[in-house]
């Protein structure tokens, strides 16, 4: 059976007071939206409509692979949903209809909620939750196992208001039955607004079966807005992945003080020091000791790898690397093998090879390094020249004396030695030396003339105060 999701994605989010739509907001680095979209992909949903209104822009430019449609005025729920009817009305198979602001979700929770919602040979599927009997969310109304309605809070009756079953806003529908009752929803309330809630009454009035799945932690689906709730949330997800990251086998010295986004995979016997933020779409192997106080974006890192203070993006790392302290990847680096980045070492678009030595105080940028190549001290490739850049090649086996200028573009060959204190600018042979610098020059007692031309200029600025 095909499976199509209507994710309602076109509210301001006024209590999050904020120039931005709610959806847009992140929780745990990633926007609120995504999470949704991306747990509908993980479970194979064949099309997913997000529905768009307010900042509809700002929404279409962060997810991927849906199809948007646009609520131009929100009047409601249903409203929205009926917007997915010329894509999804004709069509068979089921549809769910979720919240964009209930990041939480988890795909095993919704598969379990497709699985409920067949097996019962149910046309409508309510998601629900148990609560307090204070909790002001919609209660669902059932007889005899049929769910015959849900009413909202504040139009409870007093023979109603023990029940403790609440609407969570997710729901699993025929397709064709849903876009069938959509048809018949009024606006005909105090918000002059057409529900989708409405629409499981008009199904129980026609005699389709409308049921509920229960899940256990409401927490899942409850909404976000504000930004309270913005920030319990991320300590939720936060706790959550961390729990699974440590029960699978990865050592998180401190998981309160640790956050690893929901896409980061981790190997085993891999240590996690406190302070870290991984995030994006890392991946980091096993045996590997990351920290403290790293922060990883889209990170591709092999086993066996050490990296301590860093900040790290875009980049892959082979195994046995040794990064940092305080050193900084960002944008298409590859460090090989082996390799070392020490303190204050800085790479942009560079490959740097198996063994190869950069211990301190060096940028390498746009720059392609062989194996077992030493960068002294202080050096850096001079990579941009005001309107372009260009690439400085280092084949293997070159050292590079301290307080070196690579001008790119430019070519050191194998084997080739730099003197420090060299400024690069045309090609080194293989095998070959390069000096270029001025010749050291000693001028006998000089050092007594600059005295002597210090302490007179010395004495003519004290004297003019």
């Amino acid at each position: 059976m095909k499976k199509y999701a209507v994710v309602l994605a076109a509210g301001k989010g006024t209590r999050m007071k904020s120039e931005k739509p709610k959806v847009v907001h992140e929780v745990l680095y990633k926007p609120m939206i995504n999470h949704v979209v991306d747990e509908l992909k993980a479970l194979g949903v064949d099309e997913t409509i997000v529905v768009v209104g307010h900042g509809a822009e700002q929404v279409e430019a962060i997810v991927e692979g849906v199809t948007f449609v646009h609520q131009k005025e929100q009047l409601g729920t249903g409203h929205a949903v009926l917007q997915a009817k010329d894509i999804l009305g004709d069509k068979e198979g089921l549809t769910l209809v979720l919240n964009g602001d209930a990041p939480l979700i988890r795909k095993e929770t919704l598969q379990g909620f497709i699985d409920y919602h067949q097996e019962h040979q149910n046309q409508a599927t309510i998601m629900s939750a148990d609560c307090d009997t204070s909790t002001h969310y919609g209660r669902v109304i059932k007889e005899d196992g049929q769910v015959k309605g849900i009413v909202e809070f504040k139009d409870l009756l007093d023979c109603q208001r023990d029940i403790t079953e609440m609407n969570t806003g997710e729901y699993c529908f025929d397709n064709q039955a849903l876009f069938n009752a959509l048809s018949k929803v009024t606006n005909q309330n105090a918000q002059n607004e057409y529900y989708v809630t409405d629409v499981i009454g008009i199904m129980d009035g026609q005699g389709l079966r409308v049921d509920a799945y229960k899940i256990d932690d409401f927490n899942e689906v409850g909404g976000i807005n504000d930004r309270l709730a913005l920030a319990e949330a991320t300590q939720i997800l936060r706790d959550r992945i961390n729990r699974e990251h440590l029960l699978n086998g990865v050592n998180i010295v401190d998981p309160s003080n640790t956050y690893i986004g929901r896409d980061v995979v981790i190997g085993v016997d891999t240590t996690i020091e406190p302070g870290c933020i991984i995030k994006g779409k890392t991946v980091i192997g096993n045996n590997c000791h990351i920290g403290p106080y790293c922060e990883f974006t889209n990170m591709e890192i092999k086993d066996n790898v050490e990296i301590k203070f860093s900040v790290l993006s875009d980049s892959i790392i082979e195994n046995g690397a040794d990064i940092g302290p305080y050193a900084r990847l960002r944008t298409n680096c590859h460090i090989g093998e082996n390799a070392h980045l020490g303190n204050f070492v800085e790479m942009k678009k560079a490959i740097f090879g198996k063994g190869s030595k950069a211990s301190h105080l060096t940028y390498v940028g746009d720059a392609e390094v062989g194996e077992d190549v030493n960068f002294g001290c202080g050096t850096i490739t001079s990579n941009y020249d005001g309107k372009n850049k260009s690439l400085t090649k280092i084949e293997d086996h070159v050292f590079i004396g301290c307080n070196t200028n690579l001008v790119a573009p430019v070519t050191v060959r194998k084997n080739a030695y730099i003197a420090a204190g060299s400024t690069i600018t045309k090609e080194v042979e293989e095998d070959a030396m390069a000096i270029a610098r001025a010749r050291q020059v000693n001028k006998q007692g000089y050092s007594k003339v600059l005295e002597e031309i210090r302490m007179k200029e010395y004495e003519k600025r004290k004297n003019k105060k």
